[in-house]
């Protein structure tokens, strides 16, 4: 009898613990949405991976406890969702998730209203919830409310911050209308100077205005000199338009040079302008003048970062013919490999010695890579492809 008495007692004890804890639902993403419209709330996702420890502390230790269980079960539609599987990663491409846990608060339209990060003790993350759970954040969707012309500073700020990488056209609108109309007559804090950097491109912004007429309070938390620096940067953007024909698909390197030597001195400016060559040439597909630029740019290749130098090997390798070219291709791979060999740069290499026509050493890097691919569980199929070539 005390036995059953006993395992009872467990029972109650599991189902308390179960009802206290966060009630989170296994429904569709699309249905989470739609129910949070429906019922004026707010969905709380907890954006995790499985191999995750902090994750894991999250569940055990706070997910599990009475307060929070209670506070998120009446005021939010709670999801887990692991961003490495099934419809995870097109949410984790979505809003932004690259690191883990991460905490999406969602209103009804789906518009993200808030994103936080990391291990939280349980008066933190109560907290965290409160704030957000405000009326300001269920007024709507937050595209509707600034086309009609909000102009609360935390709403913009927040605008800003949450669509900079999703949407950084109307992080920048918002940015325009809080320099204008906010912060008009107001000084600038440290913060107000990394989003207006953030949002000048170009000498054509509505903030660049704003960037050079109050340089004297933005130096104050910026040194001159790199004050200096971001603005020529800014008029190098405007010389490197205006040196594209995109027609014709050609750059015009004396009118840059002529426009940008002035300014930056001529060593930057070359360096720019062969940078600005290498990507031009790389996404109009004209590999025989990547090639050229590369070759050029890259002659001493000690003077740069190994990684930037294996993806120029890469476009060697799957475009170049010439096996001189080539050569010095699988010298900047080589760079990459000495500092650690990975699946990827081993593949490169493999594939730069058999353009050359060295089968032996093509064959032991393809393998070296499919080893390293499998090991490490990633896909080794490149690797696996070139083998059969070379065989």
């Amino acid at each position: 009898m005390k036995k059953i008495f006993s395992g009872l007692f467990i029972l109650a004890t599991v189902l308390t613990l179960a009802q206290d804890e966060i009630k989170f639902q296994d429904i569709p993403f699309k249905d989470l949405i739609a129910k949070a419209k429906k019922e004026n709330k707010i969905v709380f996702v907890d954006a995790y991976a499985s191999w995750c420890g902090p994750c894991k502390m999250m569940e055990k230790n706070i997910f599990s406890q009475k307060a929070v269980g209670d506070y998120y079960n009446k005021n939010f539609v709670n999801a887990r969702i692991d961003m490495e599987k099934g419809e995870g990663r097109e949410i984790a491409q979505k809003y932004g998730v690259r690191s883990y846990p991460t905490y999406l608060f969602l209103n009804g339209d789906g518009e993200l209203i808030s994103q936080n990060y990391g291990y939280m003790e349980e008066n933190i993350f109560l907290a965290m919830a409160q704030d957000i759970n405000s009326p300001n954040n269920k007024k709507g969707s937050l595209k509707d409310r600034f086309a009609a012309g909000e102009k609360d500073p935390e709403f913009l700020i927040n605008i800003m911050k949450l669509n900079a990488s999703s949407d950084y056209e109307l992080a920048k609108k918002a940015s325009e209308r809080y320099f204008e109309n906010i912060k008009k007559d107001q000084p600038l804090s440290k913060d107000d100077v990394g989003l207006l950097l953030y949002f000048v491109k170009s000498s054509e912004d509505a903030n660049y205005k704003i960037f050079t007429t109050r340089k004297s309070e933005i130096i104050q938390f910026l040194p001159e000199q790199n004050y200096n620096d971001f603005n020529n940067q800014i008029v190098l953007s405007n010389i490197v338009s205006e040196s594209i024909d995109n027609n014709k698909k050609t750059i015009d390197d004396a009118y840059f040079l002529g426009k940008a030597t002035p300014l930056v001195g001529k060593e930057a400016a070359d360096a720019k302008l062969n940078q600005i060559k290498l990507t031009f040439y790389e996404q109009n597909a004209n590999f025989a003048e990547y090639e050229k630029t590369a070759l050029a740019y890259y002659k001493n290749a000690d003077a740069f970062e190994p990684n930037e130098l294996l993806k120029a090997a890469w476009i060697f390798a799957d475009n170049v013919k010439d096996k001189t070219s080539l050569k010095k291709a699988a010298e900047w791979t080589e760079k990459s490999v000495m500092r650690g060999e990975t699946s990827e740069n081993t593949y490169i290499l493999a594939k730069i010695y058999f353009g050359i026509g060295n089968k032996d050493l093509a064959k032991n890097f393809a393998e070296l890579s499919q080893n390293i691919a499998t090991q490490s569980g990633k896909d080794a199929t490149l690797a696996k492809n070139l083998l059969m070539q070379i065989q």
